[in-house]
């Protein structure tokens, strides 16, 4: 079930949009491509992220791969228990597996991302 709340990335991110912030973390396809997840990096608080740019990486025993952020910004919070229990992540991907919180910079590069409607198209191919 893919939310329709949220918006895209073609690398498996979502970002919820509320306000000025934007709360960023991975879909469940993308867990899923993963397997188990053993260990993820993510910035510090403060940490300026660009858009299409890594911003942390996500290991699991099959891969590890790059964050891609879906906008640019500065972290306001990151989710700790996403470091200490990385493998847990799979479980709630759209909801208490968010992974970090940003303020963001320029809202017109919401627009660039895909609706579900398109990231559900995507996974399909």
């Amino acid at each position: 079930m893919i939310p329709e709340d949220i918006k895209f990335t073609d690398t498996h991110e979502w970002i919820r949009i509320d306000g000025e912030y934007g709360i960023i973390g991975v879909t469940q396809y993308g867990f899923e491509k993963l397997a188990d997840v053993v260990y993820i990096e993510l910035p510090e608080i403060g940490t300026r992220i660009k858009q299409g740019e890594p911003f942390g990486v996500i290991e699991s025993v099959k891969a590890a791969v790059d964050l891609i952020a879906p906008v640019s910004g500065i972290v306001e919070d990151v989710n700790e228990s996403a470091r200490s229990s990385p493998e847990t992540l799979p479980d709630d991907p759209y909801g208490e597996s968010w992974l970090i919180k940003v303020k963001i910079e320029d809202p017109s590069e919401v627009e660039k991302l895909l609706s579900s409607a398109a990231y559900e198209e995507l996974i399909r191919e």
